[in-house]
């Protein structure tokens, strides 16, 4: 696919509703169906408090936002120090291969550097943890999710 001008920003708290809806095309995107997306709704959704207490970074084109991650200090501090977990990381169907991603995921291991953590944590969608691999995450186990009882997902480690 071919590049896209994009400019990445912090996120703002009146964009809550278009980060959810963004968050659930993204993730309908590895094929899920309306009931599965329908329990998922209340995990991704984005509201004010996530934005004003945490680091939410929004690529925006074309005066759209086509991708955001949110980045947390964790407050227990790991074996190899103060860590962070990216715990929403969605971008725009159409925006997926055209190194919008890397570059926002890019931008959020800097903000966690400036925060002064040493690693990041995901717990990542199955179809999305390719991904995560190519930018460095580890895989280190499954979680249960949030969401669907039974269901484990990926969960993988970065050193900063």
């Amino acid at each position: 696919m071919a590049k896209i001008a994009f400019k990445l920003r912090l996120a703002r708290a009146e964009e809550t509703e278009c980060l959810t809806e963004l968050a659930l095309r993204s993730k309908a995107h590895w094929g899920y169906d309306a009931d599965f997306m329908a329990r998922c709704r209340d995990e991704l959704t984005v509201r004010p408090e996530d934005i004003e207490s945490e680091v939410v970074i929004a690529a925006e084109a074309k005066g759209a936002v086509v991708g955001f991650g949110c980045l947390s200090v964790l407050e227990e501090e790991g074996p190899a120090g103060p860590e962070g977990e990216i715990w929403h990381f969605f971008v725009e169907p159409s925006a997926m291969g055209t190194g919008l991603g890397r570059s926002l995921m890019e931008r959020l291991f800097a903000e966690a550097r400036d925060l002064g953590l040493k690693r990041l944590r995901v717990d990542s969608d199955p179809g999305a943890q390719g991904f995560y691999e190519r930018m460095g995450f580890v895989y280190q186990g499954e979680v249960s999710s949030g969401s669907i009882v039974g269901r484990t997902l990926p969960h993988l480690r970065i050193t900063l």
